[in-house]
């Protein structure tokens, strides 16, 4: 089978092809680039609008056409520029669920030529501060949720520069100076056309935090260049992985997409389970639906029951979110009852599939098969994808890397490891048109990350003879909570801020449901008590729910360290678990 992938790689690439490659100069570098890329994301949403009267976006009951969202989405995009100015070099900040006005705020916002600061639904006040100060939007677009938990904060954010505030689905009085969305955002009323904007490839496209080892997020900034690069590479991943299938098995291939086609709905149809201020969701889902035509199915929370619900009503084809979500709806008493033929996919990334996960989806799925990725905000979205046959034969595999990447191994002093040594075990680094411009405002840490433009994932990885990529372990200091990275350091820091505790080391402890969950060990200081209930208390208004320990261990004695005085954690995770 990998000579035949191999062979519809070169084939997809070649010169005139669909997919093929050319050089090009970004940001002082010879990189690969598709040739026939998009010049921006709002060229790839004017693309989208011509589906027209095609059924785009699904949100409980509520359900809206393409040329619905458009109108909204023109209307929206007239009002940022025309009444706060809004374009090229700004920004809009964007905090809520996954709401319908989620994605129409995410392409009026893009088609100015302003960037996208995807807040994080889950942060608390003093994240969410953080977040508007360091990103400094013109505009911030929020739901009831995020606007009470930012209200107290306005009146300082507002004292630097002037900020707008939209309030969507709210109910009662509004901030000082807040517009209503029903009252900015009049479909019937929407100017013909976009406004005029002036975009660069390289220009960022939206600013997504992911946390830091640290203990403050940083804003990375994803370009119009990476994300269409990133969605290219997942259509590329896709039809090589096809066509490889073709060229190994003709008469399986015809077989196997006759049945597939015996059970598709009219209609490509996305479920978007995770939120969309991720990459998972937003540039490796609903980028891909956007630009095909598809259905995005939205949620107001996940819940496996509901999923396979609307996985029946909706007739779902593609579900893409973190392994915990799959084996969820697998393990739910309704999977037996529901109708989930139309399924040909099933996966997503956020976390690695278990290899025992991926043979369970196969079995499962009649016309359709497991598939991973492996990605990071930094690439955009995919920097690995496997499926299919490739990735039962390869389970503990993500997959090849995106033709628009380089990839090495490095040791722990950042010499290059030998490419052609299958035993090669280092931190995987890539470097190409999906890795991101930078953090916001942070030159030393993008300095740090991204040394002569090779970004550093600080995943520990081999490379076989096959060029698969296998993840192995993670550099970092971090804890990956059912999709979500926590970062120990972070969680640390608002440990230390109660007088009570002497020594903390937060580390990773297994969880069958989310793969990992937060663990911590505490020393406290001499005559001072805590308990469990009240270290949680403390870090409620200072965490975002998900990061605050679920499993507490006070010590008597004081934390094991090494000769630098650093915590041994792994061997204080080891003990503390086998006891």
């Amino acid at each position: 089978m990998i000579e035949h992938l191999e062979a519809a790689r070169a084939e997809l690439s070649a010169e005139g092809a669909q997919f093929a490659l050319a050089k090009a100069e970004v940001l002082g570098h010879e990189i690969d680039v598709f040739a026939a890329a998009p010049p921006s994301m709002r060229f790839v949403w004017e693309l989208a609008t011509g589906y027209g009267d095609a059924t785009y976006v699904v949100y409980e009951d509520e359900s809206y056409t393409y040329a619905e969202i458009d109108a909204r989405v023109r209307a929206l995009a007239h009002h940022l520029r025309d009444t706060h100015g809004v374009g090229s070099g700004d920004r809009v900040a964007v905090a809520m669920r996954n709401y319908p006005e989620w994605i129409i705020s995410y392409w009026a916002v893009m088609a100015t030529g302003a960037a996208v600061v995807g807040m994080n639904a889950w942060w608390t006040s003093a994240e969410m501060n953080y977040g508007l100060s360091d990103s400094a939007p013109k505009v911030l677009i929020a739901d009831s949720e995020r606007l009470e938990r930012v209200a107290s904060e306005l009146a300082e954010l507002r004292a630097t520069a002037p900020l707008h505030v939209i309030a969507v689905r709210t109910e009662g009085d509004l901030p000082d100076g807040a517009s209503a969305w029903d009252d900015v955002v009049d479909p019937d009323a929407a100017p013909d056309g976009l406004p005029d904007a002036d975009i660069d490839p390289d220009d960022d496209a939206c600013i997504f935090y992911t946390s830091g080892t640290t203990g403050f997020p940083k804003g990375a900034q994803l370009t119009h260049r990476g994300c269409v690069h990133n969605l290219m590479n997942i259509a590329f991943m896709t039809t090589a992985m096809a066509l490889a299938g073709a060229k190994a098995d003709p008469a399986g291939a015809e077989a196997a997409a006759a049945a597939v086609a015996e059970n598709a709905p009219p209609q490509t149809a996305f479920m978007a389970p995770t939120p969309l201020f991720h990459v998972t969701a937003n540039n490796c889902l609903l980028h891909p639906a956007t630009l095909t035509g598809a259905k995005i199915v939205l949620t107001y929370k996940w819940d496996a029951g509901r999923a396979l619900e609307l996985i029946e009503r909706e007739r779902i084809t593609n579900f893409s979110g973190v392994p915990t979500m799959s084996r969820e709806m697998l393990l739910h008493p309704d999977w037996e009852t529901r109708d989930t033929s139309s399924l040909q996919g099933m996966g997503g990334g956020g976390a690695p599939l278990q290899p025992d996960l991926v043979e369970k989806i196969d079995e499962n799925l009649p016309t359709g098969a497991p598939s991973t990725g492996y990605g990071l905000t930094e690439t955009c979205g995919i920097v690995t994808a496997n499926g299919a046959a490739f990735y039962t034969a390869k389970p503990s595999s993500c997959g090849p890397v995106v033709p628009t990447l380089q990839a090495k191994l490095i040791d722990e002093l950042g010499n290059d490891l030998p490419a052609d040594d299958p035993e090669a075990v280092g931190e995987l680094c890539v470097k190409g048109a999906v890795v991101i411009k930078g953090y916001l405002n942070k030159p030393e840490a993008t300095a740090e990350a991204f040394p002569d433009r090779w970004f550093r994932t600080g995943d520990i990885a081999k490379i076989d003879d096959d060029g698969f990529v296998f993840i192995v372990d993670r550099a970092k200091d971090m804890v990956l909570r059912g999709g979500e990275n926590i970062y120990c350091s972070e969680v640390e820091a608002a440990i230390y801020k109660h007088p009570a505790v002497a020594e903390a080391a937060v580390f990773s402890v297994p969880d069958d449901r989310l793969g990992e969950d937060v663990g911590v060990a505490v020393v406290l200081v001499d005559g001072e008590s805590l308990d469990e209930a009240g270290l949680t208390e403390h870090l409620t208004p200072l965490l975002a729910k998900f990061k605050i320990p679920a499993h507490v261990w006070f010590l008597d004695e004081a934390l094991p360290q090494n000769a630098n005085g650093k915590f041994v954690k792994r061997a204080l995770q080891e003990k503390l678990l086998e006891g």
